[in-house]
């Protein structure tokens, strides 16, 4: 039994999400991903991260071109406020860095769209300022598979931890037997997960 971690690993004490311009104009130029698989994991993903009590951090760029957030987030989110930019890269953006720095958590949850831009352009320059990075590959999405690939191979240069929506979740989780395993594994939305829940609920009579 291993009683040391190899590595610090994330929790939901030391972790905190940043949703990078998931915005309807955006949406319609995804070709790497199906985008009912996209907003099905990127749904999932914040709504584990409420769950755990994560901070959130929402940013859109340019909405007069690139409209609104998806309404899916909308609905999920509406309790948090989003910071409107039009910089690139968000963390060129004082007002986005200053939100991340004040929540003083060392360990980012990082999704954008486009993976290769929205994604990949803050994610290493947070690797660069000393945050642990993680991209969730899975819940972004880029214009072309090569951009895609190209900015997931750029990320991984710099450092930056690339994950699924569901992976990460787990990692903070732990334990099957958390307190809050059910709600979270329910958020998540995971294709075999009504199976296994059935059967623990079948064994557990």
């Amino acid at each position: 039994m291993i009683t040391k971690e190899i590595y610090e690993t994330i929790t939901p004490e030391n972790g905190a999400l940043v949703v990078v311009d998931h915005q309807i104009g955006l949406y319609t130029g995804i070709k790497d991903i199906s985008i009912l698989e996209l907003k099905h994991n990127i749904v999932g993903l914040v709504k584990a991260c409420q769950i755990f009590g994560i901070p959130i951090i929402v940013t859109t760029t340019t909405e007069n071109v690139w409209g609104p957030i998806i309404s899916e987030l909308q609905m999920i989110l509406k309790d948090i406020p989003i910071i409107q930019r039009t910089t690139v890269n968000a963390l060129h953006d004082q007002r986005v860095y200053d939100a991340i720095k004040k929540i003083n958590r060392k360990k980012l949850i990082m999704t954008g769209i486009s993976t290769d831009v929205c994604l990949a352009f803050p994610a290493i320059a947070a690797v660069a300022d000393g945050y642990d990075v993680y991209a969730v590959v899975d819940a972004s999405g880029a214009f072309t598979l090569k951009q895609g690939e190209l900015g997931v191979m750029r990320m991984v240069q710099a450092g930056v931890k690339v994950v699924g929506y569901s992976n990460v979740i787990v990692e903070m989780l732990r334990d099957n037997a958390h307190p809050l395993a059910g709600k979270v594994y329910s958020c998540l939305d995971m294709p075999f997960g009504s199976l296994v829940h059935g059967l623990h609920t079948y064994f557990s009579k």
